[in-house]
């Protein structure tokens, strides 16, 4: 579902790149959630603020909308039968309509190995279904056989789910920018306090830094909350690897939009406010919906600049990835030109990138 191309002027993968020096890559979280630093960027002169000053840039009125994905453990580790060791992420669990037996057994998984195993090959995860682990038998790639990403069907002890062999052997899946092993602090902080519905293999990041203080001071100044669910995918991290932004693919994430939300929405309209995304995986679900009228089911949209915003007015960010998907969306939203002088300026004032890092404040421009 890619938007329609900007009327202003084509654009290349490579106009999205900017140098970022790696020691800016936040690596850990900072000590508390709401004091990452926030670039207001919604005036045209960038104004550095500590996040928990959020509230006092809102008005009575607005509607934040979060996404209340919950991330799971979902990077295992195992090995071939012939020993060579391997790491399996698993991106869904595969509803059973869905199952090439109506299981409910089967998952789809990105693959981490020298070779990848032929058809019905068995990897032995968490020491295997022997050791007290699972085995997982491949069954060809997904969704299709030029897709990226392969189809298991696994078997654990008796009457264990994907969810809890998941849930027993498997481990935070940290983004790839971030060199150390998931540890205890991992399984708390890179996951928001309003987690609902597991089911994301990476956190709606933006979202990391709201805290139950924050969340009291914007109900204290009259602003409403809802929430939609998307489960934030590994191809959320994945490269541009096609030459044109028109030939790139999108990877499909699950969605749900409760009928609670399209009527504070509704609601917040009717009002005069403003409705304010926290996360690019929310303005994702709300402009698939306002496109699709489906309020679930699985989208590929891809914004790119020239796209016509139908629901969202702000946006509560963090800083993406040089050349990403992401990248292309906030300069969708705010300006291209407008997106490279906050860059410019977050680089030069050292904040922190990426799902650890610090956040940013935007208002939609035509």
């Amino acid at each position: 579902m890619p938007s329609s191309p900007s009327s202003a002027r084509p654009f290349t993968v490579a106009d999205f790149d900017f140098h970022l020096p790696p020691e800016l890559i936040a690596q850990h979280p900072a000590t508390e959630r709401s004091a990452s630093r926030l670039l207001d960027g919604i005036g045209p002169t960038p104004v550095d603020r500590i996040f928990r000053e959020l509230p006092s840039l809102l008005k009575a009125g607005d509607l934040l909308v979060f996404n209340d994905t919950q991330v799971v453990k979902a990077r295992l580790f195992g090995q071939k039968a012939s020993g060579g060791q391997l790491e399996m992420l698993i991106e869904r669990v595969l509803l059973p309509h869905e199952a090439q037996d109506g299981s409910g057994n089967e998952v789809v998984a990105h693959l981490r190995v020298s070779k990848k195993p032929q058809l019905g090959g068995v990897l032995h995860m968490a020491g295997g279904l022997a050791s007290g682990g699972f085995d997982a038998v491949f069954l060809g790639r997904w969704p299709d056989e030029q897709g990226q990403l392969f189809r298991f069907r696994l078997h654990g002890p008796a009457d264990a789910t994907p969810y809890d062999l998941r849930a027993r052997h498997g481990h935070v899946p940290l983004p790839p920018y971030i060199t150390h092993t998931d540890e205890a602090d991992d399984e708390r902080r890179y996951q928001t306090v309003f987690a609902r519905v597991p089911g994301a293999v990476a956190a709606p990041t933006a979202a990391l830094h709201f805290d139950e203080a924050v969340l009291a001071a914007l109900e204290a100044r009259g602003v409403q909350r809802a929430s939609v669910t998307l489960h934030v995918g590994a191809g959320t991290f994945a490269p541009m690897k096609a030459g044109r932004i028109e030939d790139h693919v999108m990877h499909h994430e699950r969605y749900a939009i409760p009928p609670a939300t399209l009527q504070a929405i509704a609601d917040c309209r009717a009002r005069g406010g403003r409705v304010v995304a926290v996360g690019t995986t929310t303005v994702r679900t709300l402009e698939s919906w306002a496109r699709s009228g489906e309020t679930q089911g699985d989208t590929n949209i891809f914004i790119t600049p020239g796209f016509d915003f139908r629901v969202v007015d702000l946006l509560v960010t963090n800083f993406h990835l040089p050349q990403s998907t992401l990248m292309m969306l906030v300069s969708a939203f705010a300006g291209f030109d407008h997106i490279k002088v906050l860059y410019a300026h977050a680089i030069e004032y050292r904040y922190r990138f990426f799902s650890y890092g610090d956040a940013m404040l935007l208002e939609r421009r035509p």
